[in-house]
């Protein structure tokens, strides 16, 4: 089994778990067809299933049933393994607000909620269920200092407990993986 489950879902320790986190809101107009592609990973929050990865991105795409193909990929840069997963989302509620239901693993479903999204879609902040799931987004391996700064005050202030992001490396170690 990849470690890589979702690099934007939860899996396993929230099976069935598609809410907000208590407090927080979802982005509303939201636009799936604009959402759509690939995301690199800036931060996060750490997790066994990405424990160790770099490079990472996030890739969706509408699949012909309807439903969004998500593609996740990391690189272990200390052996050079990448670790790829495959899962489909689906809106949850209403089709303008940024929440999706992820699976990977057949019927069991974690939260997807994009709390902040940058008005031309270059970043997001989203959470899984709780605080204990958090990453920052971005469409380019990196993120402006100031943007970065303000989504991790944007998490703080939502009560994400941010110091302890890992930021992830995007850098020219990721070359060889692209």
């Amino acid at each position: 089994m990849p470690r890589l489950l979702p690099c934007l879902a939860v899996l396993l320790p929230l099976v069935g778990c598609t809410g907000l986190p208590t407090g927080t809101q979802a982005v509303s107009d939201f636009d799936l067809e604009r959402y759509l592609g690939t995301w690199y990973e800036i931060a996060r929050l750490d997790h066994r299933f990405e424990r160790g990865l770099d490079c990472v991105t996030a890739d969706y795409a509408l699949r012909e049933d309807g439903q969004i193909r998500v593609r996740n990929r990391g690189v272990d840069l200390d052996s050079g393994e990448v670790d790829e997963a495959e899962g489909r989302a689906e809106p949850v509620g209403a089709a303008d607000r940024g929440r999706l239901k992820v699976s990977f693993f057949g019927p069991f479903y974690g939260g997807y909620n994009v709390l902040a999204l940058d008005d031309d879609y270059r970043w997001s902040l989203v959470a899984g269920p709780n605080r204990d799931y958090l990453w920052i987004l971005a469409r380019t391996p990196t993120l402006d200092a100031a943007t970065y700064a303000a989504l991790v005050d944007e998490a703080a202030a939502l009560d994400f407990p941010v110091e302890a992001l890992i930021e992830v490396e995007q850098g020219d170690a990721c070359a060889p993986f692209r």
